[in-house]
């Protein structure tokens, strides 16, 4: 049996920043389902989507002393982390002639790596898990455009201003549907604790 099996996540990662590639295979083995399937959702080809989940855990493995081990976070910053390289694979393949910008080191720790605020709560794989069905619930009572920015926002990579393209809308009218359906999501989710 792996002796990392039993340790928390954030004992992972600190094993991981401890040079133990044992550790990395745990996270990645209980990770990966998930993962994939998120990444899957935005490129929904299986081969790139197994592609990014290797290159989310590579990234991982290699820059790991950019994760906030104060903030425990590691279920949300997996997750962004997945999410952010998967929407780059999507703008850069979606509209190349428009993304000029190189894939570096730099680039990767500008907009790949996730800087998430000390004000999120911290979450792990098991707490997602339960709190699940809340979350589904808080976003089934936002409208069809609150539902549908927050979409093309999270889960197909546009900027603001590409679904101002696309909705052919003003920026700030993007800004505003985008910063309302992300309230109504929040006082949804505290509406279902209660």
């Amino acid at each position: 049996m792996n002796q990392n099996s039993s340790l928390t996540e954030i004992d992972l990662f600190k094993n991981i920043a401890a040079n133990d590639s044992k550790a990395l295979e745990t996270l990645y083995d209980r990770y990966s389902p998930l993962l994939f399937t998120l990444i899957k959702k935005i490129v929904s080809n299986d081969r790139v989507a197994a592609e990014i989940l290797v290159d989310v855990f590579e990234i991982l493995w290699k820059k790991i002393d950019k994760f906030n081990f104060s903030s425990e976070n590691t279920y949300a910053w997996l997750v962004t982390l997945s999410r952010n390289k998967a929407t780059d694979y999507l703008r850069r393949n979606n509209s190349p002639n428009q993304f000029t910008e190189p894939y570096n080191d730099e680039y990767e720790d500008n907009f790949i790596i996730p800087k998430l605020s000390d004000q999120i709560d911290s979450l792990d794989l098991d707490t997602a898990f339960r709190i699940k069905s809340n979350i589904e619930r808080a976003l089934s009572k936002l409208t069809d455009a609150q539902k549908y920015v927050i979409h093309l926002s999270y889960y197909e990579g546009y900027t603001q201003k590409g679904i101002a393209d696309k909705l052919k809308i003003p920026l700030p009218t993007v800004k505003s549907k985008i910063k309302i359906a992300l309230n109504n999501l929040r006082d949804n989710l505290i509406k279902e604790k209660e």
